[in-house]
């Protein structure tokens, strides 16, 4: 069996918890993962063999990726758990539908459901996933929904104020930016995006108003930020901000944490990649709450992706993964 080695710089385990080894290395199975052959056109996943090894992937086991993207953490877990299943949720049809073609070849030990989190324990229990060996929530945007035209997600292009993942859903980013007082839009550019000039922000958009689409957004927060040319685009945070509060993220992963702690086996795990700080204290309140009760935290701190990986995906640069076990 090859086995190739990758440095880590993460981890301080609690506990056994097998193949993480403090600032040391770690195997990579390669011989279980099989490359796509189409997979430079996809999300590359982040952190996989973190996830896989902090999921403790086992061979017959059954885990819930409830977060789908486009699926590369759902194929890995496929090739690593032997005649296990997996049951993928997306809130983004387009999502759904590209992971159906991409998980076919497993058949029936693959379930890809069209549904947000937020009703994981209804959808876990009539797919027969209760209990379950291994949550993973992968939160934030995949890279190919940043870049699909119509969706509104990027400031790169003049695309509609959408930044919705379901699109039959009713709000969209553009009923937010020109319905709202300018009150409201300071605190959601505040508290969802960490936005410290969002009054100012707020004060120049409610005076444009109405934006037609993305890229003028973009134009009018630049100017209005003061924020001169640096790596990260002035209106980062504005639309992140306004995406949060279209898809009421911050609600929905409160009631999917809750979810896991009635889905998961004992001694099943949970693996949850945030992108944002305001997402990932969530995460660290929730575990928090249940430690020695429903949850023990699996590590002191947050694992962070290696400098090699932050190379080769920019993405990855603000993940943060927290891992728990059911008790």
């Amino acid at each position: 069996m090859k086995r190739i080695y990758a440095k880590v710089s993460v981890l301080h385990i609690l506990g056994p918890a097998p193949k993480f080894h403090r600032y040391g290395w770690f195997a990579m199975q390669h011989d279980h993962i099989s490359p796509d052959a189409d997979a430079r056109t996809y999300h590359q996943p982040v952190m996989l063999e973190e996830v896989l090894c902090g999921l403790d992937v086992r061979e017959g086991g059954n885990y819930i990726d409830c977060t789908l993207g486009d699926a590369g953490h759902a194929m890995a877990i496929l090739e690593r758990n032997g005649d296990g299943r997996l049951l993928g949720l997306d809130a983004d049809p387009e999502a759904t539908a590209t992971c159906r073609q991409r998980l076919a070849r497993f058949g029936g030990r693959a379930v890809v459901v069209n549904a947000n989190f937020e009703d994981l324990e209804p959808i876990a229990q009539a797919h027969g996933f209760v209990p379950a060996d291994g949550v993973l929530f992968d939160l934030g945007l995949s890279s190919r929904q940043l870049d699909a035209e119509e969706r509104g997600f990027s400031f790169r292009r003049a695309d509609p104020l959408d930044m919705r993942f379901t699109p039959s859903a009713s709000a969209t980013a553009a009923d937010i930016v020109d319905t709202s007082s300018e009150e409201e839009l300071a605190d959601i550019l505040y508290q969802f995006g960490e936005e410290p000039r969002s009054r100012r922000i707020a004060r120049a958009i409610a005076a444009a108003r109405p934006i037609a689409n993305t890229m003028e957004l973009a134009e009018v927060v630049r100017r209005a930020s003061g924020y001169g040319r640096g790596r990260t685009h002035p209106a980062t945070r504005t639309f992140q901000a306004l995406r949060i509060a279209v898809n009421r993220e911050m609600e929905r992963l409160e009631a999917g944490l809750a979810s896991t702690g009635r889905v998961l086996a004992h001694g099943g795990r949970m693996a949850v990649i945030a992108y944002h700080s305001g997402e990932d204290r969530i995460v660290k309140r929730f575990l928090e709450r249940e430690q020695g009760m429903g949850f023990r935290r699996l590590t002191k701190k947050v694992i962070k992706p290696s400098s090699v990986e932050v190379r080769q995906n920019r993405r990855a640069r603000s993940a943060r993964l927290r891992l728990a076990e059911r008790v």
